[in-house]
């Protein structure tokens, strides 16, 4: 199992192609001032947006330059739970790896602080233009560039090849929508991709899209969320909500996204039977993004509901309920990395962002937990887990979220039919799990010439 470097190889930038990343480079930086404001816009609601504003574009006060890291990118939290996976099966094959890790979000940069050990370093990611990724290389010199699933950039390509740092496109996914937005940049893209060192796809599809970008060498190692194990804390936290609660029953809609509040609620105004009604399961929102907490709240409110709100149990009395949330009709799940303790108080979730043309949210979380799951029609973002999960019987797919109400009260009536797909939970789990070892060899073997203890 090898993937060599493919630098040797990549031909010199066409003058269209080389035109282009001009023309990019450009606009990238005509939009820096757009950027800063964005990101103090975001600020306001999440604080963490507003920490080393000057890293995003390659500035680095009171950092030393240096050397001989291993970069990481993972942009956000998913990404960044992804990066976990892989890290903990790199970290036992390298002893005393430096891991320099970069993020695009507030929520990926808090979850990644989780993953630091001593000596470790966590940036922001740097803007793409020339200027930028060029004092981000010769600041921090990495021996070794990995990036997490989709985030390919072209300046930072030629960056790394200019500076000769391998990097790898590890878990890489590529969905048809996003290879046709990139075909109509072939121009640009293409030599970003072609430029990597090597890929590390997910699945034959994957590669096989990768590749018509020009990705070279690609190699099939699976999904390294499959390696997932459901946190027993977490657990056990999600299990004392539940038995505080009197043992109701729990509907989650997991991992939500802008608009599909709003459907969920149409879906249950419409239904024959009351969604709210004394025999009604307790309904549990998860929005994906924590600036929407807030909105999601008050959007309930406004629909006449009692909701109670997670932020508002106190810690440390898990198994005492406040009366709010036993009397509650909808519990908001406005907390950061407690989704494990949420997919362990449901008895099935509603997946969010497959009700939309959204791509769907990562599933596999869901099943580590033992959380069945229905999902809407769009999940191309997770294209053969999903397919996967309803093979093992995992899953459902329904058309619309009205249809997901009678599938359901369906599981939640039929304890042996609901027990058959939490063994599906597991089976889908089984059948994945390895890709984080294969990866963490292929790139141990990239980087054994230039770092410590491999």
């Amino acid at each position: 199992m090898s993937v060599k470097s493919n630098h040797a190889f990549v031909p010199p930038l066409s003058l269209l192609e080389r035109m282009a990343l001009a023309v990019y480079g450009l606009l990238m930086r005509l939009l820096q001032p757009w950027v800063r404001r964005r990101h103090r816009r975001r600020g306001r609601a999440e604080p963490g947006y507003l920490q080393h504003m000057e890293q995003r574009f390659g500035h680095y006060p009171g950092l030393e330059p240096s050397s001989g890291w291993v970069w990481v990118h993972a942009v956000s939290l998913g990404e960044t739970r992804a990066a976990a996976l892989l890290l903990a099966a790199l970290r036992e094959q390298v002893p005393g790896l430096r891991l320099l890790l970069s993020h695009g979000t507030a929520t990926g940069r808090a979850e990644g602080a989780k993953l630091l050990r001593p000596g470790d370093l966590q940036v922001w990611q740097p803007w793409d233009t020339p200027a930028a990724v060029q004092r981000f290389l010769q600041q921090f010199r990495p021996a070794l560039g990995v990036l997490l699933e989709t985030e390919v950039w072209p300046h930072w390509v030629q960056g790394c090849r200019a500076h000769g740092v391998p990097l790898y496109l590890v878990n890489a996914r590529l969905n048809p929508k996003s290879l046709r937005a990139a075909q109509r940049l072939r121009c640009l893209m293409r030599p970003a991709y072609a430029g990597l060192s090597a890929v590390l796809a997910q699945t034959e599809a994957d590669a096989a899209r990768l590749r018509q970008l020009g990705a070279e060498p690609v190699q099939v190692l699976g999904n390294l969320k499959f390696d997932l194990e459901a946190d027993p804390a977490q657990i056990e936290r999600g299990r004392r909500w539940r038995a505080a609660l009197g043992g109701r029953r729990v509907v989650m809609l997991a991992s939500s996204r802008e608009g599909e509040e709003a459907l969920w609620l149409q879906a249950l105004r419409q239904a024959q039977d009351s969604p709210f009604g004394p025999e009604a399961p307790l309904w549990l929102l998860v929005p994906r993004h924590p600036q929407r907490f807030d909105a999601v709240a008050a959007l309930l409110q406004q629909a006449g509901l009692s909701v109670f709100r997670r932020s508002q149990w106190p810690e440390g009395l898990d198994a005492v309920a406040p009366a709010a949330a036993r009397s509650a009709q909808v519990w908001l799940g406005d907390s950061l990395g407690e989704m494990h303790a949420y997919y362990a108080m449901a008895d099935l979730a509603w997946l969010g962002g497959s009700f939309l043309p959204l791509g769907g949210q990562n599933l596999i979380e869901a099943a580590a937990c033992g959380c069945p799951v229905l999902m809407g029609p769009h999940t191309y973002n997770f294209h053969d887990a999903a397919e996967q999960a309803l093979h093992c019987g995992a899953a459902r797919r329904l058309p619309d979220m009205p249809a997901a109400l009678p599938a359901t009260r369906h599981w939640l009536d039929d304890a042996a039919a609901l027990q058959r797909a939490r063994e599906g939970c597991a089976a889908l789990l089984q059948q994945g799990q390895g890709a984080a070892q294969r990866s963490a060899a292929l790139l141990r073997a990239a980087m054994a010439p230039a770092t410590p203890g491999a």
